[in-house]
C-alpha cells in the first residue's frame, strides 16, 4: 500500500517524510528541495507502507516539471492513501487544492509550523476542522511516536468527498508586519553588497592564511603526510609500503585535508538555505538575470552548485520553464562545486603565494563564465517568473548540524570507495608492466596507454603525459586531480603559469559522471554527452588562451584592442554625426 505526502513547496512534506521513514531526504526552506518521487518504509498500525514524498504543487494544472510530475504519479495511484501536508498560515489557500487532488481518496490534513504560526496570534480548531472536512487533521510537530500513530489513522479512514468549506471561525491570523530585518533584506541597495561582503567573510574563514580552515586542514596534513607515513615505512614489503605510501596516504590525504575547509563551505550554504536569505536574493536578482534570460529561480540552483554540481543540476526541475532549465545546466559546470576545491588549493601555491585571493579569482573567474555562457545561449523569451518568498526563520542547530554531518558523510564515502579504487588502480597499471612485474613508471601499463595525451598539455607547459592523466581523470571525480598530481609528484612541479593554466582547464571542463547522469536524466544522453564533449574541448582553448595572457600576452591583447576600440568608436561618433536621411519628408498633416 502507498501512502502519499502532498501539498505546496516549502510546506514540510520532506522533514515529514524523514520523520516516518527515518530516512534522510534533502529539505530546505525553498523551492525545488523534492525534483521526483522519493518513496520510503513506514510501519503503520502493523502495516509495512510504502510513503512517497512527492514534489510540491501549487494548482491542479501544474505549471512547473515538479508540480506535471506530481499529478501524473496521482493520476498513476488512483486508489492510493494521501497525507496532505499544509501550513497553518496558508490554510485558506490550500484548502481547494486538497479537494481536487484527494476527492475520491483516503486523506488526513497534516499541519505544519503550528509554533511560528502562534506566535504571529494564529490559532487553528484542530478538532473542528477535522468534523467540517470529514476527514483526520494532526499537526506534524509531534514525536515520531505520536506522528505514526495520527498518520496510521488515514488508512482507517473513508474516502475524502469533494465540499465547499470556510475557515469562519476556526482559523485566524493577525497580520503580519514585514520587520525591520526582513525590509532590510528585501532593500536591494542593502542586500546585494550584504551578501557579497557575508561570502568574503565566509572565503576569508576558510582559504585565508591562519583561517580556522587552513589550521584544520594543516592539521589533517599533519596527521597523513608526518604521522601515518611514519607508521607504514615500517612495512617490510617495498611493494606494499610504496601502494600504502605513495599512493593511499599521499592521495587520500590529499583529497582529506580539505575536508574541513568544503565542511565550512556546506555550513555556509545550509544557513543560507534555511534562513530564508536564498529566497530573497532569488527574488532580487532576477532582474539581473532576466537580461541574460535566466530568472530568479535559477540562483537556488545556481549557489547549489558551489556544493555539487550533480544535485544542482536535479534541483533545476524546479525551474518552471524547460528552455531556462536548458541554458541553467550548461551554466552550472562552471560554478565551482566542492569537489574543484582541492585542485585550486593544490595549484594556488604555483601562481598566487596568498591562497585566498587563488580560490576568490578562480570562483569569480567561474561565475563570469556561467554569465557569459547564458548571455550567448539566450536566443528566447523566458516564462513570467512567480516565486513564494520563504519566511525568515534562524536555522535549528540540529538541523544544521544534522545536515552538515550528512554531507561531511558523504564525502568521506566518496573518498574512500570511488576516489580511494582509483589511486589504486593508478598506482598499480603505473608500478607494473604489461607482463605484471614491477618496473620504472615510464615502462608501465599505464605509460605506455597515456603517452600520446602528452601533447595535450604541451603547449601549456606541460609536454608530460601523468599530468595530462591527472588532469583528465577529473572527468570521473575533479578531487582526483589533486590526489592523483600528489601521488606521482608529491608537489606541482611546473611554474605559476601551466597551474593556472591547469586550475582553468578544471574550472571549465566537463563535470564529474554523476553530474553528466544528472544532466542525462534532465535534458537526454545524447544533449548530456554533445554538452560535455563541447566543454571539455572549450576547456583546453581556455587553458591555452590562460596560458597565452598569463605569459606576457595580456599586453599584447590589450595593444590590439585599443586601436579596435577607438576605431569603433570613431565610427558610432561620425555615424551619429553624419547619419543619412530619408528621401521622404516628414508628413505631419493628414
Amino acid at each position: 500500500m502507498k501512502l502519499l505526502l502532498i501539498g505546496n513547496p516549502n510546506a514540510g512534506k520532506s522533514t515529514l517524510f524523514n520523520h516516518l521513514t527515518r530516512g534522510h531526504a534533502r529539505v530546505g526552506n525553498w523551492h525545488g528541495v523534492t525534483v521526483g518521487a522519493l518513496e520510503g518504509r513506514a510501519k503503520l498500525a502493523g502495516k509495512q507502507v510504502t510513503v512517497v514524498d512527492l514534489p510540491g504543487i501549487y494548482t491542479p494544472q501544474g505549471r512547473s516539471m515538479e508540480e506535471r510530475l506530481t499529478r501524473a504519479y496521482l493520476d498513476e495511484n488512483p486508489t492510493a492513501a494521501v497525507l496532505f501536508v499544509a501550513e497553518c498560515a496558508s490554510l485558506p489557500r490550500t484548502l481547494p487544492l486538497l479537494f481536487s487532488l484527494c476527492a475520491g481518496r483516503k486523506t488526513a490534513l497534516v499541519l505544519t509550523k503550528r509554533r511560528a504560526f502562534e506566535r504571529r496570534g494564529g490559532r487553528v480548531d484542530r478538532l473542528m476542522l477535522s468534523r467540517r472536512l470529514g476527514c483526520a487533521v494532526f499537526f506534524a510537530e509531534e514525536k515520531r511516536r505520536l506522528l505514526l500513530e495520527d498518520a496510521a489513522k488515514v488508512l482507517a479512514s473513508r474516502p475524502l468527498t469533494e465540499k465547499s468549506v470556510t475557515v469562519d471561525g476556526i482559523w485566524s491570523q493577525e497580520r503580519e508586519k514585514l520587520g525591520a530585518l526582513d525590509a532590510l533584506l528585501m532593500n536591494t541597495a542593502f542586500a546585494l553588497p550584504f551578501f557579497f561582503v557575508l561570502l568574503g567573510a565566509v572565503f576569508y574563514a576558510t582559504f585565508a592564511p591562519g583561517s580556522p580552515g587552513d589550521l584544520a586542514k594543516g592539521g589533517i596534513e599533519y596527521l597523513f603526510s608526518d604521522l601515518l607515513v611514519g607508521v607504514a615505512s615500517g612495512i617490510p614489503s617495498a611493494v606494499v609500503r610504496s601502494l600504502v605510501t605513495d599512493a593511499l596516504l599521499a592521495g587520500l590525504g590529499t583529497v582529506l585535508g580539505f575536508l574541513p575547509q568544503i565542511a565550512i563551505l556546506f555550513f555556509f550554504l545550509i544557513i543560507l538555505e534555511e534562513s530564508g536569505i536564498l529566497s530573497r536574493l532569488a527574488a532580487l536578482t532576477d532582474g539581473i538575470f532576466a537580461k541574460v534570460g535566466l530568472n530568479g529561480r535559477a540562483v537556488f540552483s545556481l549557489v547549489m552548485g558551489f556544493g555539487c554540481t550533480a544535485a544542482a543540476i536535479l534541483s533545476t526541475r524546479g525551474l518552471d520553464d524547460k528552455r531556462v532549465q536548458r541554458r541553467t545546466i550548461l551554466c552550472l559546470p562552471y560554478i565551482s562545486c566542492s569537489a574543484k576545491l582541492p585542485v585550486y588549493l593544490t595549484l594556488s601555491a604555483s601562481f598566487f603565494g596568498n591562497a585566498f585571493l587563488a580560490v576568490l579569482l578562480l570562483y569569480a573567474l567561474g561565475v563570469g563564465m556561467s554569465l557569459i555562457v547564458a548571455v550567448l545561449t539566450n536566443r528566447e523569451a523566458r516564462a513570467p517568473f512567480l516565486l513564494e518568498i520563504a519566511p525568515l526563520q534562524v536555522p535549528k542547530i540540529n538541523f544544521v548540524l544534522k545536515a552538515l554531518l550528512f554531507q561531511v558523510k558523504q564525502f568521506i564515502i566518496k573518498t574512500a570507495t570511488v576516489i580511494l579504487v582509483f589511486f589504486a588502480a593508478s598506482w598499480l597499471m603505473s608500478h607494473f608492466s604489461w607482463g605484471f612485474s614491477p618496473c620504472a613508471i615510464e615502462e608501465s601499463m599505464l605509460a605506455s596507454l597515456c603517452r600520446g595525451l602528452k601533447w595535450l598539455f604541451a603547449p601549456v607547459g606541460m609536454g608530460d603525459w601523468r599530468i595530462a592523466y591527472a588532469a583528465l581523470s577529473g572527468l570521473i571525480a575533479k578531487e582526483n586531480v589533486a590526489g592523483t598530481i600528489a601521488m606521482f609528484y608529491g608537489a606541482f612541479p611546473y611554474g605559476g603559469a601551466s597551474a593556472f593554466a591547469l586550475a582553468v582547464f578544471v574550472l571549465t571542463c566537463s563535470p564529474c559522471v554523476s553530474a553528466v547522469a544528472a544532466s542525462a536524466r534532465e535534458l537526454g544522453a545524447k544533449r548530456a554527452v554533445l554538452y560535455a564533449a563541447l566543454q571539455t574541448l572549450t576547456a583546453l582553448l581556455a587553458c591555452y588562451l590562460a596560458y597565452f595572457l598569463w605569459t606576457g600576452g595580456l599586453v599584447y591583447a590589450l595593444l590590439l584592442c585599443l586601436p579596435v576600440a577607438l576605431f569603433l568608436l570613431l565610427r558610432s561618433r561620425h555615424e551619429s554625426v553624419c547619419r543619412k536621411r530619408g528621401h521622404k519628408t516628414l508628413r505631419i498633416h493628414r
